[in-house]
């Protein structure tokens, strides 16, 4: 259906708000209903689907079984109020091994299964208004190992309500998506704070418990503080008084090795001529050579005749 078309931005197959919100949808109800009612916590229409079975009751896009969607966009974004029962949602997709594979979500299943052909995953759901973010290309390399394509079906089964269904190219901040794609307007938000602002500023009792409470908050921080300040002066006496003792304890150590060693006495001294010992030695050693030398002269002189 979409793949011709150019995919930006935010692409949405459900918008309860229009005259044919489903038109693209097809209906599968078996002991339930699909209806659009005024939701009162977001006052404004959501398509509500509902049934004793959720496997029997459920929401198809496209409408023609022969047809696929052909999003290439990764991010499925769901605005879903849960109502307290089971409640579940499929996308099919394609890989780059040309493989359809299909995610279920739902909140009754606590294990997640991976099988060759369909991935169970289980979901919690806050009570209220959920913004349900399906990251396909990371679901599909975590599952199967391969690269996600793009998406073909997309299933929504009962029991929910639904406020719109759309693709993304990537996620933003809260509050840099329009309104018209967040369960509840910044504006609301902003409402709100302005209410809650107005009343804390009329309501006199209000005034006074934010008094007392702001009072009692400055009284516990400053107990806080001092309680820290203590804490660090006793840490600091602390470490002052093991680094003086270490100190005495080296200087007493050194005091004692000093007192051990005896004294180094140097037994040479300088000759009469002033020569240095070492030069004293050789000198020696020169003449002791010479008289080794001169000593079997005398032995072999000539021996007097024999008479």
């Amino acid at each position: 259906m979409f793949r011709n078309t150019f995919q930006s931005g935010f692409l949405s197959i459900l918008y309860a708000i229009g005259s044919k919100p489903l038109q693209i949808w097809r209906k599968n109800i078996n002991n339930g209903y699909v209806k659009r009612i005024t939701d009162f916590e977001m006052q404004s229409s959501v398509i509500e689907i509902c049934g004793a079975n959720v496997s029997t009751c459920f929401l198809s896009c496209p409408s023609n079984p022969k047809q696929t969607l052909g999003v290439k966009m990764p991010f499925l974004v769901l605005l879903i109020k849960y109502l307290k029962k089971y409640f579940t949602f499929e996308v099919q997709v394609i890989d780059d091994k040309n493989v359809k594979r299909r995610f279920r979500a739902s909140n009754y299943q606590s294990n997640t299964r991976v099988k060759p052909f369909i991935c169970t995953i289980p979901m919690k759901l806050d009570e209220g208004w959920n913004q349900i973010h399906f990251n396909l290309t990371d679901f599909t390399r975590r599952a199967y190992g391969t690269n996600y394509l793009e998406t073909l079906r997309v299933q929504i089964h009962a029991n929910c309500r639904i406020r719109r269904i759309y693709f993304t190219d990537q996620l933003l901040s809260s509050k840099s998506i329009p309104d018209e794609y967040r369960a509840f307007s910044n504006a609301n938000e902003d409402n709100a704070e302005e209410q809650y602002q107005k009343q804390m500023a009329n309501d006199p009792n209000a005034q006074m418990v934010q008094g007392e409470g702001e009072e009692q908050y400055q009284q516990e921080y400053h107990e806080e503080n001092q309680e820290e300040h203590q804490v660090e002066q006793v840490e600091e006496h602390q470490v002052e008084h093991v680094e003086e003792h270490q100190v005495e304890q080296q200087q007493e150590g050194n005091a004692q090795e000093n007192q051990e060693q005896p004294p180094q006495e140097n037994n040479q001294q300088p000759n009469e001529g002033g020569n240095p010992p070492q030069q004293e030695e050789n000198a020696n050693q020169n003449q002791g050579g010479e008289a080794n030398a001169e000593q079997p002269a005398e032995q072999t002189g000539e021996q007097p005749p024999a008479q």
